[in-house]
């Protein structure tokens, strides 16, 4: 019991110190977004900005190094041969993702391109053109 506690006050603590470094990062994000709107209401003083809608930011480092690309080879094993938009709906649905969200899957679709192009050039995957002008990945 003594080491559950420790633990849980040990958490607690960690958790507390990380409050205020995100206080600060709120208020300065709040900061830079009043001078945004400053500076838009300078060009335009009627526009009503609560029809900006906010753009969700795809997480810096929501991987593990290395994670994607294990879920593209094991998606390449498994099916042998798929495109690249096919392989970013696949590694978003094993990450748990939501595939049907365009702009996300668009990002994906990038860096998934960024891993095959990467692998292609140290020998482990092979491409060629399919049918609609896309390439085909394999694993070589």
């Amino acid at each position: 019991m003594k080491n559950t506690i420790s633990g849980l006050l040990r958490e607690r603590s960690e958790l507390a110190g990380e409050i205020e470094p995100a206080q600060d990062k709120l208020r300065q994000l709040l900061i830079d977004l009043g001078s945004i709107d400053h500076t838009i209401r300078d060009f335009d003083p009627d526009i009503d900005l609560r029809d900006v809608r906010p753009k969700p930011m795809p997480p810096r480092q929501g991987a593990a190094q290395g994670e994607v690309t294990r879920i593209i080879l094991a998606a390449l094993r498994q099916h042998e041969r798929m495109t690249a938009p096919e392989l970013a709906v696949h590694t978003m649905v094993a990450r748990g993702m939501n595939a049907s969200d365009q702009g996300m899957r668009k990002t994906v679709t990038k860096r998934v391109m960024s891993i095959l192009r990467h692998h292609r050039s140290r020998g482990v995957l092979k491409s060629e053109h399919g049918q609609e002008g896309l390439l085909v990945w394999s694993v070589s």
